[in-house]
């Protein structure tokens, strides 16, 4: 039997790199990485496949329609995990018209591309196509102290970043009720692990208490945020791609809250822990409270209830285990992240809103 060709956009990313490294490894797909390679996109977190025969990478834009549709003919697809997208809030805040190009307009040129292919498919083939479209709890805004986000809450995005992913939710969903697409959504909490890229929390934390720079936390550092090990997360993805049910949407959390300072102590204390030699520790002496980001969402928790009833799904790792698998990655491959840190990104304080025009 032949293996099923599988595309990932985004795959040069953090989670797309993560989904990829463990399909390739626990199952039969052949995997087309599609990625245009921006700043965040690191073939590097994917050298451990890069030669396996059943992955392919393709550098291209999901903006350029000619491009799209000339790869789905190509490669004749089963399925398609869409993760490609810019996705840091503080970025958005300064340049959004990358966020409403790459994460609007890109997913309506591969829905199209995707629809058109699925149009031309044997009754068979159409009726196992797949377009599975990854997005973020952030669609959801804000919670109060108490509740959790459910895949009926009511969309109400607060920055250019969750705006744009919602309104790319919402083409999926249209896509699906209007032309009959077999779509499935999945919306995720925040994501850590191996291979992320140094502007979110806690690969930002890690790195500058390495090297003893000053450790930026938002505000009073009280906003709460549920997070996910990357690895379960691909676990879910997969497990949605194959066996989620068309047109539904479901939510993936790691049933992990924590405040942005707790997050912050507790790398700074397994860093005291594992490095205690350092001239750095307490790594806490190194925390600096920062200007807050102009409307920060308070807090995000998910109910990830309806995956577990449903497919089976719950994540393997608790937050203790996975941080302190992420910290003893980051402490055990800083060549990784030099190499990375070479590049246009140098920890530069971003989303104060200056910017944008």
């Amino acid at each position: 039997m032949s293996r099923k060709t599988l595309f990932v956009t985004g795959g040069a990313g953090f989670i797309g790199s993560a989904l990829i490294r463990r399909l390739i490894e626990l199952s039969d797909y052949h995997i087309v990485n599609i990625d245009k390679l921006t700043y965040a996109g690191n073939l590097e977190s994917l050298l451990s496949v890069a030669d396996n025969a059943h992955y392919h990478f393709e550098q291209a834009d999901i903006c350029d329609a000619e491009t799209m549709a000339a790869l789905f003919t190509q490669y004749q697809p089963t399925a398609i995990m869409h993760l490609a997208a810019e996705s840091h809030v503080d970025r958005s805040i300064d340049g959004p018209a990358d966020f409403v190009q790459t994460n609007l307009v890109g997913t309506y040129v591969l829905l199209e591309a995707a629809r058109q292919y699925w149009k031309t498919l044997d009754k068979d083939a159409a009726a196992q196509f797949r377009f599975h479209h990854i997005s973020t709890d952030e669609v959801y805004g804000t919670l109060g102290e108490t509740g959790l986000f459910e895949e009926t809450t009511p969309y109400q995005p607060n920055s250019p970043y969750s705006a744009t992913k919602a309104g790319s939710d919402h083409l999926v969903r249209a896509w699906h009720h209007t032309y009959g697409l077999p779509v499935v959504m999945t919306n995720c909490s925040n994501n850590y692990g191996p291979y992320q890229f140094p502007e979110k929390l806690i690969p930002l934390i890690i790195n500058n208490a390495l090297v003893g720079k000053p450790l930026p936390v938002y505000g009073k550092g009280d906003n709460i945020r549920d997070w996910l090990y990357v690895d379960d997360h691909a676990d879910a993805l997969q497990l949605v791609l194959e066996q989620g049910k068309l047109g539904e949407s479901y939510n993936i959390g790691g049933f992990n809250e924590h405040t942005n300072l707790d997050v912050v102590h507790r790398v700074c204390d397994i860093l005291d822990e594992l490095l205690p030699e350092s001239e750095h520790c307490p790594h806490r002496d190194l925390i600096t409270f920062v200007t807050d980001r102009p409307g920060h969402d308070q807090r995000y928790a998910i109910d990830a209830s309806k995956i577990e009833r449903e497919l089976g799904w719950k994540p393997k790792e608790t937050f203790a285990s996975g941080l302190r698998k992420t910290v003893e990655w980051y402490i055990n491959n800083r060549e990784w992240n030099e190499r990375v840190m070479d590049g246009s990104y140098q920890q530069e304080r971003l989303g104060l809103g200056e910017q944008a025009s």
